[in-house]
């Protein structure tokens, strides 16, 4: 029997009359794949990079776990920028090029085949079938098999990470087909994003964890399936991996180039500006740079000078994340519009990027800066379709006139935003009295913004003090890690600083952020309670987009809606990365979606391959 005949038969109860079936070694959720099957490598990799050596890295904060799938605790992959350097715990997903694990960097929408050889899928998106490589491994050398893809999908969406239970909430079943193909089904038709998600999918070895508790915290390195294992572990400050020598996947496509460094040593700081001392006196390797002043007048030193450590600004296209002050609005002095358009009107951005940030960043105007789905203008075509059935439950300004920030000149707000202010303020209830504002129980407008980096209260001293200046109290507050993560994930807080991670093919995260259903949901990212049913519609909308301009339109309404509804005070983003290193290492290019450290070298490395 053939290999169709046999899929076609296991699928008969499920296939539509007439069903078209696709097969590729990759998956484009929209348009052409650019590398076809018998690709070698990525364009902006050096297929023949030098293996061997070692390289020293830092981490921002700490990990009190190294299980990178649950809500409980803070595993390495959680840190700021880990991801970036291609050494993490995580295990190999079905597919390579989306998502976190192994972004390709030249395709925006588009993946290939890691531990899948193949994937299958029917015209309309009903459902698909991940082919695995029998050679495919975890690092104790029993296989990867269709019985562990299924416990993967049914463990993390039981017990694992709101993120992982919201991307998989559209599946159906999975069924085991055999030892090497997996099925999904989905619950509705034309969803192309899903088969991009599930690809996505890290696979977890069954009889490691059905031996263990899932939802521990541990120390204990688990069993991965990926080019590193963990070697040694210094709890909450050091983790080091060690290159698998003979990694089933070392000479697949989507890996030639990549992982050259035989060992990783991973420091973790509590404190920037320690780290930043301990990276010019030699104790790491890389540092990307995050404070702009730190960059602008941090590395005038010898080190730079002769050539030791290079300095780069490097260009990219990557959909920037997006950083802001959001107000909870489960709060009571938040649910008004009016007092969260208010709050908006007093940072003072302009100001503080002549000041504190020697004009190196842009003002965020949208949720999806540096990116094609950021809304501009005012809507038309698709855009405009896909909001006019809202009129009557939008505001009649989001038709008529382009989203913007306020805006200043540098030297601090002028008196008519402060007076448009109070006026927002006055029609929410608020009354000023003796130099504060009462509501009609004489309660004051008072409020506490969370955080947990020391250093952001100097950048947010200049807004609460613009706060102060119409009556309203504001307290900066700074916890530890663990209190803080705990008081997120409850949502216990006023106003809090946070980013959303933001991707070039939106979909399923923008439901964590932004649906009604994740308000109450203990560690979803709705960080501001956002409850609309205008934002529930459009995210429907943007989740059946059967083309990029169907998801653009789609994207750019909700970025619209959100904007409109003030719910948080959008900061500032750059579209270059800063990054600087020893003069030991080398690579080919950055490609535009990622800065792509997995695939740098040493120039001259001590080991063979």
């Amino acid at each position: 029997m053939s290999r169709l005949l046999a899929l076609l038969l296991g699928l008969a109860a499920c296939l539509p009359a007439g069903a078209a079936i696709t097969e590729r070694h990759g998956y484009a959720q929209f348009g052409s794949l650019k590398y076809p099957a018998n690709f070698s490598h990525f364009d902006w990799v050096n297929p023949d990079a030098p293996k061997g050596g070692s390289v020293r890295l830092m981490a921002s904060g700490t990990f009190d776990t190294l299980n990178p799938y649950t809500l409980k605790g803070t595993s390495p992959a959680g840190t700021g920028n880990f991801l970036q350097y291609g050494v993490s715990e995580l295990n190999a997903p079905l597919m390579a090029g989306t998502g976190a694990y192994d972004p390709s960097g030249d395709e925006p929408t588009s993946s290939y085949g890691l531990i899948a050889s193949s994937v299958e899928y029917s015209k309309d998106r009903s459902w698909v079938v991940f082919n695995l490589r029998p050679e495919a491994r975890f690092h104790d050398d029993k296989p990867i098999t269709a019985y562990d893809v299924a416990f993967s999908y049914r463990l993390l969406s039981r017990d694992g990470h709101p993120h992982y239970r919201t991307a998989l909430q559209e599946v159906q079943r999975v069924d085991i087909l055999n030892r090497h193909r997996v099925r999904f089904v989905f619950k509705r038709s034309g969803n192309p994003l899903l088969i991009l998600r599930l690809g996505e999918l890290p696979v977890l070895p069954q009889h490691y964890w059905s031996k263990r508790d899932f939802k521990a915290t541990s120390y204990e390195p688990p069993l991965g399936s990926g080019p590193y294992r963990i070697t040694q572990v210094v709890p909450g400050r050091r983790v080091v991996f060690e290159r698998v020598k003979n990694w089933w996947g070392k000479d697949l496509p989507v890996n030639r180039g990549k992982y050259n460094f035989d060992r990783v040593e991973v420091e973790f700081y509590r404190d920037n500006h320690v780290a930043f001392e301990a990276f010019k006196a030699g104790e790491f390797d890389f540092y990307i740079e995050n404070q702009a002043k730190n960059w602008a007048n941090g590395y005038n030193i010898p080190a730079v000078e002769r050539g030791d450590i290079v300095k780069a600004e490097i260009p990219h296209q990557i959909p920037t994340q997006t950083q802001a002050l959001f107000m909870n609005s489960r709060r009571a002095h938040f649910a008004d519009a009016r007092v969260r358009e208010a709050m908006g009107l007093l940072f003072d951005f302009e100001w503080s990027n002549r000041t504190l940030f020697n004009n190196a960043y842009s003002r965020a105007t949208s949720y999806y800066p540096n990116s094609e789905f950021a809304a501009r203008d005012i809507p038309q075509g698709e855009e405009w379709l896909l909001l006019s059935p809202f009129r009557e439950q939008l505001p009649s300004e989001l038709f008529s006139k382009a989203p913007q920030m306020p805006q200043t000149d540098g030297s601090g707000l002028p008196r008519e935003t402060l007076r448009r202010a109070l006026d927002l303020l006055a029609q929410a209830g608020w009354k000023s009295s003796g130099g504060r504002l009462l509501n009609s129980r004489g309660q004051p407008l008072r409020f506490e913004i969370l955080l947990v980096n020391p250093s952001l209260e100097r950048i947010l001293q200049p807004y609460r003090d613009n706060l102060a200046r119409i009556g309203v109290e504001a307290s900066l507050r700074t916890v530890d890690r663990a209190q803080y993560k705990q008081r997120i994930d409850g949502f216990d807080y006023d106003m809090v600083l946070m980013t959303l991670p933001q991707t070039l093919s939106p979909g399923l995260e923008q439901w964590q952020y932004f649906h009604s259903s994740q308000v109450h949901v203990r560690g979803s990212k709705n960080y501001a309670g956002i409850s609309h049913p205008v934002v529930d519609a459009l995210l429907d909308k943007l989740l059946a987009a059967q083309t990029r301009n169907q998801q653009v339109a789609a994207t750019r309404a909700l970025d619209r809606v959100l904007l409109s509804q003030h719910y948080s005070i959008p900061n500032w983003y750059s579209d270059h990365h800063r990054v600087a290193w020893r003069n030991r290492f080398d690579h080919l290019s950055t490609p535009p979606y990622t800065l792509g450290l997995r695939a740098w070298w040493l120039k001259t490395p001590e080991a063979s391959r």
